[in-house]
């Protein structure tokens, strides 16, 4: 305890009016000078200064009251503990307990027993809310904050090749601690209308017009027709997953989804149409959003993205093999991951193993 904890006159310390401590015996004062006065001129004296003392205690109260007014509770009956500074101290001077709130986890993912179609919170970054889930109409939804979230493309063994990639065909050590989801990517890369590059190197060249995921160096991603929305002026692309047309362009999903599903949208096993699908699509405040179904049609999920909010929309890998989504619940040994889509196949590994086929990576920032 510092002078600055001790008011003056205190009884925690000595009073400036006490006695010599030295001179005190038996409860009574004596002179060392040997001054012998009589009793009652001790009495007289103390009685005067007890006066004294009083009047002096009640003038100040009187004050007090009148510059503070009485209608004040908070003054009036006095706060158990004032806070001054980094330390808390008690109406009498004396410091309190100081209180300490920890930090929040860097990352927590929670995955409910049971998706409705509002949306849950599904992960939280430094305590805010980054990631949400959401089922309707056999849709599931999964939305992402950029502004705490971030997105890597996978090169997968087969799309892409083994070697070379700043992310290759499974979740790497530098992401496994700060993944919150996983999905599937686009078709596979010896289909037409599709291209790939990332980190400077290229699997499949570019095509203009192509529906395109777009990630920059500054770690943001976008998703529009490539020259004609993306790349963005003045930023430096990292990496390109491009995948057929835009599913949704300016919140409007293209007549093609109805009357040309096969053609336009991909060949399904056994050439049926409702089949399982996924697409990626970005809001307009720019929160990517997920959706997947085991059994939808082009316009189900163009839909489902469209009352997501999403105003741009790519549709990923088609087919029940391919398709598929992933929450990891992080404990001391690593990641575990959660199915989000019900129903579905499931990729081997669930990516946190070598994959054949290229993947998106959702990752904390």
């Amino acid at each position: 305890m510092t002078a600055r904890d001790v008011p003056t006159g205190d009884v925690q310390g000595h009073a400036r009016d006490w006695p010599d401590p030295a001179r005190v015996e038996g409860g009574r004062s004596h002179d060392r000078r040997g001054d012998h006065r009589p009793r009652g001129v001790y009495t007289r004296r103390r009685l005067g200064a007890i006066t004294a003392v009083a009047l002096l205690v009640g003038v100040g109260a009187y004050a007090y009251s009148m510059g503070t007014g009485t209608s004040d509770t908070r003054h009036a009956h006095g706060a158990s503990a004032a806070v001054t500074g980094r330390y808390a101290v008690t109406a009498g001077g004396r410091p309190a307990a100081a209180t300490h709130t920890p930090a929040p986890p860097h990352l927590v993912v929670t995955v409910p027993g049971h998706a409705t179609s509002g949306w849950t919170v599904v992960a939280r970054v430094h305590g805010q809310s980054a990631a949400w889930i959401a089922q309707r109409s056999g849709v599931t939804l999964m939305r992402f904050d950029q502004g705490f979230v971030h997105l890597n493309l996978h090169a997968g063994s087969s799309d892409g090749g083994v070697g070379g990639w700043t992310y290759g065909d499974h979740i790497t050590p530098r992401e496994i601690h700060l993944l919150i989801a996983g999905v599937n990517g686009g078709f596979k890369l010896t289909y037409r209308d599709v291209g790939f590059s990332s980190g400077g190197r290229v699997a499949v060249a570019l095509k203009a017009g192509l529906a395109s995921i777009v990630t920059y160096t500054d770690g943001t991603t976008d998703i529009g027709a490539w020259r004609a929305g993306v790349p963005s002026a003045g930023k430096t692309v990292f990496s390109v997953l491009q995948n057929q047309r835009l599913l949704v362009d300016r919140g409007v999903a293209p007549a093609s989804v109805s009357d040309c599903m096969i053609a336009c949208w991909g060949e399904t096993i056994g050439s049926r149409t409702a089949v399982a699908r996924a697409g990626l699509g970005i809001t307009a405040s720019g929160q990517l959003v997920w959706a997947a179904g085991e059994e939808l049609l082009p316009t189900n999920l163009a839909r489902a993205l469209i009352a997501a909010g999403a105003v741009r929309a790519i549709e990923l890998d088609i087919n029940p093999d391919w398709v598929a989504g992933y929450l990891y619940v992080h404990h001391r040994g690593g990641p575990s991951p959660v199915p989000v889509v019900p129903g579905q196949l499931g990729i081997a590994g669930k990516l946190l193993e070598p994959y054949s086929r290229d993947f998106l990576a959702i990752v904390a920032n």
